[in-house]
């Protein structure tokens, strides 16, 4: 699996397939198909016969069984789409082949930093990809699906490794929150999958933060401002009111761990009405509850100064904590943790300060948990990751096909 993995890399992340949260399509934007359609080519060269691309932008593909057990069917899923904080288009990946520590210069105003970046401590003698500082890497999640690739063709081709009916899901649009709205799991047929989206070797995350979006309408009161005094309530004003009194230590920039937050993510408005976007984080929907009713709690206070004025208050479900359901099906995740292990790697349980298709996977009837996929500084010119770990992500999917096939009765 050596060259595979790095080659199938190299080619993925020089395609342009940024998603688009403004969109209203499926998939948001139809560049990320030119990946998805190569993905289908690929994997029919590997001899999936059955591996498509439907109208909705999404790359089914079966490796079927190739044991006389009833193997439980599983899926390993990756995304095709990168995020739209930062420019995908035309990336130039650039290899600094056996490292020898110290900080990585990308450009005169590019440098990836040891002690920013910490994990690179690990990659002595590695070779570290990245890009020339101009553009994100794409690793997250492109790195996931050469992983997946490189472990398919594998596993097809040593057709002496028993192993059960593998689903391979290919999905657009996750980095905007829409990666597994019209994905047909009827169709999918898995009853456990895996996504690979993680970041650093040897991680097996069963866990993900518990998400709402709140969306605040404030309508002020609008007159000419030379006859303002003691009639004008500006909504602007109210909105900025609102997020100043934010506590600062439930911040994304104040928080880590298990903490979760309140961050504003949107303000827009004129003199008559404004709009407030915010998105809530915690571990549990107790937290959820607890954060969304301070938020309403400020809304309220502020607005007492401007008896004039209104406002709406509206929360969103996003996705839910996949921990509730991965914890009814243990052997998931320590299937994982033995095929961590076996690919050399001493396996870490960790939570995400986020979420994967794979939290609304869980919750749509497919226990799912996330796999390390080895990229670094996801979103930003400074995104990185090492040869060498995609290919024991590689190596990892291949060593849990092999236990869920041993593990069967």
């Amino acid at each position: 699996m050596t060259d595979s993995v790095t080659d199938r890399f190299l080619r993925y992340v020089v395609i342009d397939t940024q998603s688009d949260p403004k969109s209203t399509t499926q998939p948001t934007t139809e560049k990320q198909k030119n990946l998805s359609r190569l993905l289908v080519e690929e994997l029919l060269a590997i001899g999936l016969a059955d591996a498509h691309l439907d109208e909705h932008g999404y790359v089914f593909a079966t490796i079927p069984s190739n044991s006389d057990k009833p193997v439980p069917v599983i899926c390993f899923c990756s995304h095709v789409d990168t995020a739209p904080d930062f420019t995908g288009t035309n990336v130039k990946p650039q290899m600094v082949k056996d490292y020898r520590g110290g900080d990585i210069q990308l450009s005169p105003n590019q440098v990836i930093r040891v002690d920013d970046h910490p994990a690179l401590r690990d990659q002595i003698g590695n070779d570290i990809i990245t890009t020339d500082g101009t553009t994100l890497l794409g690793a997250d999640d492109k790195a996931g699906l050469a992983e997946i690739m490189t472990a398919a063709k594998f596993l097809v081709d040593n057709p002496d490794i028993k192993h059960g009916t593998i689903k391979i899901l290919f999905t657009p649009d996750e980095e905007v929150g829409r990666g597994v709205d019209k994905a047909d799991l009827k169709k999918l047929g898995a009853q456990f999958a895996y996504t690979v989206d993680g970041e650093t070797a040897g991680h097996i995350e069963d866990e993900t933060f518990s998400a709402d979006g709140v969306e605040i309408t404030i309508a002020g009161v609008a007159i000419h401002p030379g006859f303002a005094k003691g009639k004008m309530e500006n909504a602007i004003k109210i909105a900025g009111a609102i997020i100043d009194r934010l506590p600062k230590d439930i911040a994304p920039e104040t928080t880590a761990g298990r903490d979760g937050f309140i961050h504003p993510t949107g303000v827009t408005g004129s003199m008559e009405k404004a709009e407030l976007s915010f998105i809530v984080r915690d571990f549990n929907d107790d937290g959820l509850a607890v954060k969304e009713a301070m938020l309403e709690k400020i809304v309220k206070e502020v607005m007492a100064d401007y008896p004039g004025s209104s406002y709406t208050f509206e929360v969103k479900e996003q996705y839910r904590n996949m921990k509730a359901i991965l914890d009814r099906h243990p052997e998931i995740v320590e299937y994982a943790v033995e095929s961590i292990r076996r690919a050399g790697m001493e396996p870490v349980r960790g939570s995400i300060r986020g979420g994967t298709d794979g939290s609304r996977l869980s919750f749509m009837g497919l226990p799912c948990a996330n796999l390390f996929a080895g990229g670094h500084a996801f979103h930003s010119p400074l995104e990185w990751v090492s040869r060498q770990d995609m290919e024991k992500a590689a190596q990892t999917i291949v060593e849990l096909a092999k236990i869920w096939e041993e593990r069967s009765q």
